[in-house]
């Protein structure tokens, strides 16, 4: 049985990798936290999109995926589920809005983890939903060649309600350790979580809502703004190999977190270095839609593209950024460079 320990987070002997990216993290946290207070209309506008990217995201990880309109209808509140794909979104959808109304009142225990998941799967109706697994299961994956293989055997069925208790005491006795960063802590009970895999189904979008709950309990909520599942799907291929490397020799105590630490806290960067950028103006008191667009070309060292422009401000709409552009073009800010769907925009003198 794993023997569930941090106390190694408590030596104070870290890379310098993790040290550097942490301390980044702090300080765009910090700049978040001031701009929260000036512009709050941006933040709740932010909030709104950030939950249909969260709630494709994560079900699209695990293969579950709809049109991008019926994800909208769906997180909205505008239609019912039509199928059993669309009942899990629907189900992520509850949960994840549980995690962003009342992270406040959870906590990392079992009987929250297990609300989570009754939430995610009452939907479509699953009988196991809130329940932990009764028969074992394994990790397999997939080669390119079609070929599968068991990549990881999790806890036993029968091991699996001790090794969550286990955890959870685990985490609460690091938790109140003031030595312990909660950054490097948080995504190491995410691999144990996961390496434990306690539920018949659904244990990879469990580990993403409790990372956000976590998150945000310790004060760290870019993921509410800026699709923290959104960044795991990007970064798919990197985030399973830390995975995988981390979770290497984990039923002998012999696995290095380290690994996964920095794919977790890459991805909470990442939701920062994003949040960030909606913001590439804030000399003023009020910031307008029309002054971030000429923001984010002036301030840009490449060319950039009208698409490479809405997606830096989602909330900001393409018919907004390409008026703001064109005015900008024929004041003389900005040129343009090429046409059609390759066309670009720098600003004048670069």
């Amino acid at each position: 049985m794993h023997v569930f320990d941090y106390s190694f987070l408590d030596n104070g002997m870290l890379p310098a990798g993790l040290v550097n990216i942490t301390t980044d993290i702090y300080s765009l946290r910090a700049l978040s936290l001031s701009r929260k207070e000036q512009f709050s209309d941006v933040f709740t506008e932010l909030v709104s999109i950030a939950k249909v990217q969260s709630v494709k995201s994560s079900n699209a990880i695990e293969g579950i995926v709809t049109t991008d309109e019926r994800i909208n209808e769906i997180v909205n509140g505008s239609s019912a589920p039509l199928n059993y794909s669309e009942q899990e979104i629907a189900g992520y959808r509850d949960a994840l809005a549980e995690v962003h109304t009342g992270y406040v009142n959870m906590d990392f225990r079992q009987a929250d983890i297990l609300r989570f998941h009754a939430i995610m799967m009452n939907i479509a109706g699953y009988a196991y939903a809130g329940k932990y697994k009764e028969f074992d299961n394994d990790i397999i994956e997939e080669d390119k060649d079609g070929r599968r293989r068991v990549r990881f055997h999790p806890t036993s069925a029968a091991d699996t309600p001790e090794e969550m208790e286990q955890l959870v005491l685990a985490y609460q006795e690091a938790r109140d350790n003031a030595n312990i960063n909660q950054l490097l802590l948080i995504p190491c009970v995410i691999l144990d979580f996961l390496c434990i895999h306690p539920f018949r189904d659904g244990n990879g979008r469990i580990s993403r809502l409790l990372s956000l709950l976590l998150l945000y309990k310790n004060g760290f909520d870019a993921g509410k703004y800026i699709s923290f599942e959104e960044q795991i799907n990007n970064r798919k291929g990197n985030y399973y190999d830390a995975l995988r490397q981390s979770s290497d020799g984990w039923h002998e105590n012999q696995n290095d977190y380290s690994a996964f630490i920095m794919e977790f806290l890459t991805t909470l960067y990442m939701c920062y270095k994003e949040l960030d950028k909606r913001f590439a103006v804030i000399g003023s008191r009020k910031v307008t839609k029309q002054a971030r667009v000429e923001a984010t070309v002036l301030n840009s060292l490449i060319p950039v593209s009208k698409s490479d422009i809405c997606k830096i401000l989602p909330d900001v709409s393409a018919t907004t950024v390409e008026a703001v552009l064109g005015q900008m073009v024929r004041d003389g800010q900005i040129r343009k460079i090429g046409s059609g769907r390759g066309t670009r925009y720098i600003r004048t003198g670069v």
